[in-house]
């Protein structure tokens, strides 16, 4: 795995684990991860947390010392991911260290989903979460909604780092940008370092083929199935030109000169999820330069065992990209209705598995609390 996953590194990607629990720290899993496999920063998300406190018995202390407090399930939910992302965020503090304490070595924490269509909630809610965490290594996770784009601003206008997340369309990742560069730019006027604000933009990959797929299989023509597994690579390919266009030019180069970062793209949602493909399918086309790719264990595993082609010469790929992405067009799949769906299906997805974390973690503390009354 370490030979595979150096030969992105070497190729100028960075390389994220999209999982975290307790018991990866714990156990050590992490810290091997970071000193021998490149893993250079992790992402969470409400998903994952759900799956970690649900599976997880090394939270029952803790779970026990909030029932003792007689915390609500939204406090207790904060506290734990909170402790779990500093303790993370301290394991990869060396990596952060030696980037320059600029963007490797960072761990990314979500907001709660529910505020993404509210500004004001989300700018707070991104201010709490960094003070509660207390890292500098750290993202702030935003969904890049309509709502979220000012939010994104008024983050980084205040110093926070933040993960723009859940990008699909290369419209609104432009809005990202912007929004971005914005907030620098009200940084740099309220005499902030702008050396220590860092921003990424999450641009989700394989959701886009499972939508579009399911499109082409209903229409069942021999042009639909020819143009099977094609968006997807071809959107992100588009994005990354889009972000080769951002940062050049008069306005990225005064930030610039100011050391501002770029807002490197991150590959997110990498993991196949049709077994027509290759396991390694969207980490293999999407090898460029200032990239992050995030990687769940089980891509993890499949680089391990089927290797990987590394060839970073991306900017060969805008040309044929465009003409898949119009050739489904004009098969009758809009992509602005495609990726509107996609974006307003994966805030109620994360709304749900949030919806979900509470319920689980208020079923613990009550657990707890019934195990504490009993020993009175």
């Amino acid at each position: 795995m370490a030979s595979a996953l150096k030969d992105l590194t070497d190729a100028g990607v960075s390389v994220w684990l999209d999982t975290l629990s307790r018991g990866r720290i714990a156990s050590g899993y992490l810290t091997e991860l970071i000193n021998n496999h490149c893993v250079v920063g992790v992402t969470t998300n409400p998903t994952i947390f759900h799956d970690a406190i649900s599976h997880g018995s090394e939270y029952g202390t803790q779970l026990s010392e909030l029932a003792l407090r007689g915390v609500s399930a939204e406090e207790a939910v904060r506290t734990i991911i909170a402790s779990d992302v500093r303790d993370a965020a301290d394991a990869l503090h060396s990596v952060f260290r030696a980037s320059g304490r600029r963007q490797d070595g960072r761990v990314s924490i979500e907001i709660d989903p529910f505020a993404a269509h509210n500004t004001a909630a989300t700018v707070a809610e991104s201010l709490h979460l960094a003070w509660l965490v207390d890292r500098p290594n750290t993202y702030i996770k935003i969904p890049a909604t309509k709502a979220g784009l000012s939010a994104i601003t008024g983050a980084i206008s205040q110093g926070i780092s933040v993960n723009a997340t859940l990008i699909f369309s290369l419209a609104r990742y432009r809005q990202v940008v912007d929004a971005y560069l914005t907030g620098l730019e009200n940084a740099y006027a309220a005499g902030r370092d702008l050396s220590r604000i860092s921003s990424v933009a999450s641009f989700f990959v394989s959701r886009m083929d499972i939508e579009v797929d399911k499109r082409l299989d209903a229409l069942g023509t021999p042009e639909a199935r020819a143009l099977r597994g094609k968006a997807a690579l071809a959107n992100a390919r588009l994005a990354y030109e889009t972000f080769e266009e951002a940062f050049t030019g008069g306005r990225w180069n005064r930030l610039h000169r100011e050391k501002a970062n770029k807002q490197r793209l991150v590959w997110a949602s990498t993991g196949v999820k049709d077994s027509a493909y290759e396991p390694t399918k969207y980490v293999g086309g999407l090898i460029a330069p200032e990239t992050i790719v995030t990687l769940p264990e089980a891509t993890l595993l499949a680089i391990q065992a089927h290797g990987l082609t590394v060839d970073n010469n991306i900017q060969e790929t805008y040309e044929g990209a465009r003409t898949d992405l119009e050739a489904i067009e004009r098969l009758g799949i809009s992509y602005h209705n495609t990726v509107q769906h996609l974006e307003d299906a994966g805030v109620a997805q994360f709304q749900d598995s949030w919806s979900n974390l509470l319920t689980e973690t208020e079923a613990r503390l009550g657990v707890a609390t019934r195990r504490i009354h009993a020993l009175l």
